[in-house]
């Protein structure tokens, strides 16, 4: 049967009986109850499953180490970060998945202990934790810390819940001060050069980066600002490779010697924390680190008391875009309609709105990117 022959633009009216008279109701039909974006996140399927609004450029999730050009893959690999950009659907080199923050415990809450490194910090994720909805996605670690993610335009808002302190084998009554590193490379690690500085007061991080595309040539720069909400900074500085100190506070980073790769990035680690939660605000830009701080602050004035709307919010934007198309009851079964509305939905993951963002033409129209075929 043609999909065509299924599809109309109303909502579909119910005759419903009651004391013995037909009464007309319209169904209740949410779209977003049939999307899955988990579809084509392993197989070398390369979708984006994380948290997105429609067209939106902040694309919020997991990075692992498996298949990881759209960021997260069902496939069973390690956590690696949780990046704020990514690009879906695309083939080749992975894409995007820029300055990925990572939280950790560190043994015997000593900063010699953490693990900087990719190869040293990934750790795999729970499967049975994994939560993905449009506009939402969540993932447990085997570390015990728990990540929600949710976005606004530009924006990501990421949630990371530790255990409770003691919880390491071998830590013991020591009090743990988590630790939340950003790293300053990609998920194709094509990095060139970078930097990045550190408020001792705030904790608040800002930098830059120059990246290689996934394909073809040339480079781009993208820039970043992160804010951390609910617990004070007890103290904050950079690292390189696995080694981290307080001092100074600033970074510059190129690719190193000899084709080796030099990781590196900044790190703050925070106070007893409320709900055992540290909120972090994510702006991106492709302008200046100014720019996506005025983004974030825009888009996100309270990322800890507006979490919940802005999951909502998401959630209504994607439903206002499905709406329109709805199904003849009887008409197909869930898993067509799944298949259905899970592809329009990833319809609108791309292009991606880069308005404004465009360092070599802003004339004020809009501006749309990172359209892959």
């Amino acid at each position: 049967m043609a999909i065509a022959s299924l599809v109309r633009l109303a909502p579909v009216p119910l005759l419903l009986s009651f004391s013995g008279l037909l009464t007309p109701v319209i169904a209740a039909f949410d779209p977003l109850h049939f999307v899955d974006p988990l579809i084509g996140s392993s197989n070398e399927g390369n979708v984006f499953p994380g948290a997105s609004r429609p067209y939106g450029m902040a694309k919020a999730v997991a990075d692992v180490d498996g298949q990881n050009t759209g960021g997260f893959a069902t496939d069973g690999s390690n956590v690696t970060g949780f990046s704020a950009v990514h690009d879906s659907g695309t083939g080749g080199n992975p894409s995007l998945g820029n300055f990925p923050l990572f939280p950790q415990l560190c043994r015997g809450d000593s900063l010699d202990e953490c693990s900087f490194r990719i190869g040293d910090r990934k750790t795999p994720y729970v499967n049975e934790s994994l939560v993905a909805r449009p506009g939402y996605f969540s993932v447990g670690l085997q570390t015990g810390v728990v990540a929600e993610m949710a976005v606004a335009d530009r924006t990501a808002v990421m949630k990371f819940k530790f255990p409770p302190s003691g919880s390491r084998p071998g830590d013991g009554n020591v009090t743990q001060h988590p630790l939340i590193l950003l790293d300053l490379t990609d998920l194709w690690q094509s990095r060139q050069n970078a930097s990045v500085s550190v408020d001792a007061d705030t904790g608040r991080m800002k930098g830059n980066g120059t990246f290689l595309p996934s394909f073809g040539a040339g480079s781009y720069v993208m820039h970043f600002c992160v804010d951390f909400f609910g617990a004070d900074i007890f103290d904050s500085g950079v690292w390189v490779n696995n080694r981290a100190g307080t001092e100074p506070k600033e970074l510059f980073i190129t690719r190193g010697f000899n084709l080796f790769y030099s990781e590196g990035g900044a790190f703050a680690r925070f106070k007893p924390l409320v709900n055992r939660t540290v909120t972090a605000r994510v702006g991106v830009s492709f302008i200046s680190a100014d720019q996506a701080c005025r983004s974030a602050e825009k888009e996100v004035p309270d990322p800890v008391n507006g979490f919940l709307d802005l999951v909502e919010s998401s959630a209504e934007a994607w439903r206002q875009k499905l709406s329109p198309v709805s199904v003849v009851q009887g008409g197909a079964s869930d898993d067509l309609l799944v298949s259905l509305y899970s592809g329009l939905y990833r319809s609108m993951m791309s292009p991606q709105n880069y308005t404004g963002e465009n360092p070599y033409w802003d004339s004020g129209i809009p501006y749309f990117d990172s359209f892959y075929w």
